[in-house]
């Protein structure tokens, strides 16, 4: 399983993700903090948003993904919603930067 890495503050926390869950799942299953995931996992509320790294082999952000990135704070050409990311195994120690508010 790979080891997904979450940025928040001056905090980096190391989680085991299984593949085909989304990094948001993996993220609150471990208690990352930043991650409140308040709609569970259903791209209605950005509250799993976080900055992907430069060169993150990912699909492009669906039309309501991209919708519902409005509504985030801090928003950048690299913001993500988690809960859209599937973890795959090349996923292994990749570092997402969760915005601190």
């Amino acid at each position: 399983m790979p080891t997904v890495k979450f940025e928040y503050g001056d905090e980096t926390f190391e989680v085991t993700a299984e593949i085909g869950e989304s990094v948001m799942m993996a993220a609150a299953r471990n208690r990352v903090p930043g991650i409140d995931a308040d709609c569970g996992g259903g791209c209605s509320c950005a509250t799993c948003h976080v900055y992907a790294p430069d060169g993150a082999a990912l699909p492009a952000p669906s039309d309501m993904e991209k919708d519902m990135l409005d509504f985030a704070d801090a928003l950048t050409d690299a913001s993500r919603l988690s809960c859209q990311i599937v973890v795959t195994p090349s996923m292994d120690g990749v570092t997402y930067v969760i915005p601190k508010l």
